[in-house]
């Protein structure tokens, strides 16, 4: 028995390090054959959206790690590209009689008051959002054993296209301002990868989870201007500035450019209360999220390795 794990970004280079690093064998699948470089971990090229490609690949797999996504941030990538590719992961894991597990973002939730907790309706409808939520019910319509553990915006080693990614980390520590979406001052839930990754292998692990909805052990929530600040304490650095980039300017522009318009789409997530629950899952699971001082020294010490030898640090994203 072994793992696969589709795709070579943040969260399947990780996912992949650490089934390694527990004495398991990971074959580690993206289109350009990058991933890391492990003894227990075989890289190889394979196109996982091509419908019969994963079927060797996956011979005596015991569960399907797919942390693919699109090629593009916008609903109409997504539409096009991701229905076909989960589709294609699926069948070839049921042939196979594995697990897939995949992790999730908080769209299919929608706009919500309060905390979003694993019982709070996904509803979403348009845009990514409904995207996210029509993946979710395909899942639970597949005769294959599916987890889904749902995180919110990403920090951590790697992460670079993301919130808490290099548009803050990287400028903190150059010395830049920090421009945010939406308020400064809202409370906003961000996950550790790392923690990410430790309940996506937990919720493999055991059959009692699987065909549910988890959410990833993520620590309480915190302003975008906190966060800016857990930054500058982890690197020893004083006074980081921040600004804002406001609303109704990305709404503006988004009128005539395309990615602005995208970002903008999820503007109410950094407007008004964005938090997320994971106490039930992490009952669930047996685990908690990692102190926010202890992930952001980690996250901090591995960007200045990044910017010091930039050749020499792989990231990667979506499925390579």
């Amino acid at each position: 028995m072994y793992h696969v794990v589709t795709g070579a970004g943040p969260v399947g280079w990780t996912v992949a390090t650490r089934l390694a690093d527990r004495g398991g064998r990971v074959l580690l699948l993206t289109r350009s054959g990058s991933g890391p470089d492990h003894p227990a971990i075989e890289r190889r090229r394979v196109d996982v959206s091509v419908p019969g490609a994963l079927d060797d690949a996956l011979d005596g797999a015991a569960s399907v790690f797919h942390c693919t996504h699109g090629s593009a941030y916008s609903a109409a990538a997504w539409r096009r590209e991701l229905p076909g590719t989960e589709a294609a992961v699926l069948a070839a894991a049921g042939r196979a009689g594995a697990v897939v597990v995949f992790p999730e973002s908080l769209y299919a939730y929608g706009p919500v008051d309060g905390p979003i907790t694993e019982s709070t309706p996904r509803t979403a409808t348009i845009g990514k959002p409904g995207v996210r939520a029509e993946l979710l019910r395909a899942r639970e319509r597949s005769a294959t054993p599916t987890v889904s553990v749902a995180a919110s915006d990403f920090f951590g080693p790697r992460v670079l296209t993301a919130h808490g990614g290099e548009r803050m980390v990287s400028a903190v520590l150059a010395g830049r301002t920090v421009r945010v979406m939406g308020s400064p001052d809202v409370p906003h839930s961000f996950t550790y990868v790392p923690d990410l990754a430790a309940a996506m292998i937990a919720a493999a692990d055991d059959r009692a989870l699987w065909n549910t909805v988890l959410h990833a052990p993520t620590g309480p929530a915190v302003t975008q201007r906190q966060m800016v600040q857990a930054v500058a304490d982890a690197a020893g650095i004083a006074d980081p500035g921040i600004g804002v980039l406001p609303g109704w300017a990305l709404r503006t522009l988004g009128r005539v450019h395309g990615p602005t318009r995208e970002l903008a789409e999820m503007l109410y997530q950094f407007e008004r209360p964005f938090v997320m629950d994971s106490t039930h899952s992490e009952r669930q699971l047996g685990l908690t999220p990692t102190p926010l001082p202890e992930a952001m020294a980690t996250t901090v010490a591995w960007w200045r390795k990044r910017l010091a030898t930039p050749v020499a640090v792989g990231s990667g994203g979506g499925q390579n």
